[in-house]
């Protein structure tokens, strides 16, 4: 969903989605003997529009392997586990080491739980259970969507999904727009507002998608948001659903663009999920190049976040379709392993990235109470060094003075905000990964980042920085201080998994 989990092939795979979507789950076995092979079925939860979530799981066995896949409106995902005797266990491509689904089989049926805490049973699978088929749509055929000149700094705001995910409502996004104010986050130039999925209702009788009952008025919120001198986005998918399962915009992609723009919509995310239950990954550029027109057929400025998760080499044709940036990376968690596998895929995209269109390694997650201190200010510092956007995924409401301080480090934004728009790549060396970034008064910003396990120290050699001449300033963007380059080189300690981070003048 929305920032919401890791997709493969086009599709959703997030642990964290798939336990929304699997709750309650009723999961069809054969009812011949005891063998895990078959289809499938369950009805899973309501939806907030009043509609219900169906899957279809197709597993095979081979001795004490299980293959398969699973489906649904909104996603459709590979799985693959084990059996032994009566007890099974599947995992997602999402994570190898811990299952998302156990249970056993018995008399036929399934009984287990999804991550130990959501217990379930399953039942065999008819001809009634299979999911409605989508009616094929071709794409348009290729052409360049005008620059809709909007994001010549990479985009800064708040996003609903990592903290707040298919909980997120009209008082949730309204006490969000205050805490934006009251904070200082939008000072510091957080302005976005970002709904994530699961907000949709259905289509009236004409066709217009319409809220659910958790955003009464969506025009009325934007209007508050704006008032706060603030913006707002929403989100949507090129499939026939969401993620989450709800209603998208495939077939309606011009109607819904002027619902979007009816409404005060400043920014959309437009996520893969069901497109790819439609579409092959060579018909990316075409089917977000339809709303891109779309968008721009409305008048109205609209900030276009692709969110394709790094397929189709998307960098190189993101700015084709009107897009201002795209996602390079599966869904980010908030952890050191994901957060940093994420900034280090922005490698090969850095000759994409600039003024109008950015590389995309996900939202933050500094605040949210997984890593460090020490691990969120490497996190900020690099999408800082690769011109990411900031969007930030914390409860702004209520934010620790260390969070505070990551957020709103105005010399580290200033760094994302350059208007050269230039991305720094890293250079490995032992322990350390050093990342440089030119900056457009000819300074760089350099940050070395300590990978291993406890605290090193690590040098700065002012020849690798390829100033203009020697060093002049050298500022640490942490601690605010001025630092000294003696004979050439400054060195400092560097904490497990933490940063020191320069901004270092030659005039």
């Amino acid at each position: 969903m929305p920032g919401h989990h890791n997709r493969q092939n086009g599709i959703v795979t997030l642990a964290t989605t798939c336990l929304a979507l699997l709750l309650g789950l009723g999961i069809t076995a054969p009812s011949f003997g005891q063998s895990f092979a078959g289809n499938w079925a369950a009805t899973g939860r309501t939806l907030d529009n009043g509609e219900q979530e169906h899957y279809i799981l197709q597993l095979k066995q081979d001795g004490g392997s299980l293959t398969g896949k699973l489906s649904s409106l909104g996603f459709a995902t590979d799985v693959k586990g084990t059996a032994s005797g009566n007890h099974f266990e599947l995992f997602g491509p999402w994570d190898a080491k811990k299952p998302f689904v156990t249970g056993e089989l018995v008399n036929g049926e399934l009984h287990g739980a999804v991550f130990d805490n959501h217990n379930w049973v399953a039942r065999p699978a008819t001809a009634a259970d299979a999911l409605p088929t989508v009616p094929y749509i071709e794409p348009p055929a290729l052409h360049k969507v005008a620059d809709n000149g909007l994001a010549k700094t990479p985009p800064m705001g708040w996003n609903s999904w990592n903290l707040f995910a298919g909980k997120v409502d009209d008082a949730t996004v309204r006490s969000i727009a205050d805490a934006m104010v009251s904070s200082g986050m939008r000072d510091a130039g957080y302005v976005y507002v970002n709904i994530d999925d699961t907000w949709e209702g259905v289509r009236d009788a004409n066709g217009n998608l319409q809220t659910n009952h958790k955003f009464p008025d969506m025009k009325a919120l934007a209007d508050y948001v704006h008032s706060k001198g603030l913006k707002l986005g929403i989100y949507s998918s090129p499939g026939p659903r969401t993620c989450a399962g709800y209603p998208a915009s495939y077939g309606h992609e011009a109607q819904d663009a002027k619902t979007f723009a009816a409404w005060g919509i400043d920014y959309l995310k437009y996520d893969w999920c069901s497109a790819g239950m439609v579409y092959k990954n060579d018909q990316l550029q075409a089917v977000y190049q339809k709303m891109g027109d779309a968008l721009q057929s409305t008048g109205r400025p609209i900030v276009y976040s692709l969110c394709e998760y790094g397929l189709g080499g998307v960098e190189k044709w993101g700015p084709e379709v009107g897009g201002n940036l795209w996602r390079t990376t599966d869904d980010i968690r908030d952890e050191w392993d994901s957060m940093i596998a994420n900034v280090e895929k922005q490698v090969p995209t850095a000759p994409y990235a600039g003024p109008g269109h950015w590389n995309d390694p996900d939202m933050l997650e500094i605040g949210n109470g997984h890593m460090t201190d020490d691990e969120y200010r490497t996190h900020m510092s690099l999408w800082a060094l690769v011109a990411a956007p900031l969007l930030a995924g914390n409860d702004i409401r209520n934010m620790s003075a260390a969070t505070k301080a990551i957020l709103m480090n105005k010399d580290v934004i200033a760094v994302d905000q350059d208007p050269l728009g230039k991305q720094a790549s890293p250079v490995k060396n032992g322990n350390f990964e050093t990342w440089i970034k030119p900056l457009a008064d000819g300074s760089v910003a350099v940050g070395v980042v300590n990978m291993g396990p406890s605290a090193e120290q690590a040098t700065i050699h002012a020849s690798d920085l390829h100033l203009a001449g020697s060093v002049k300033k050298a500022q640490d963007l942490w601690t605010h201080k001025e630092v000294k380059f003696k004979n050439g080189a400054y060195s400092a300690t560097v904490p497990s998994h933490g940063i020191v981070f320069l901004r270092v003048r030659s005039k």
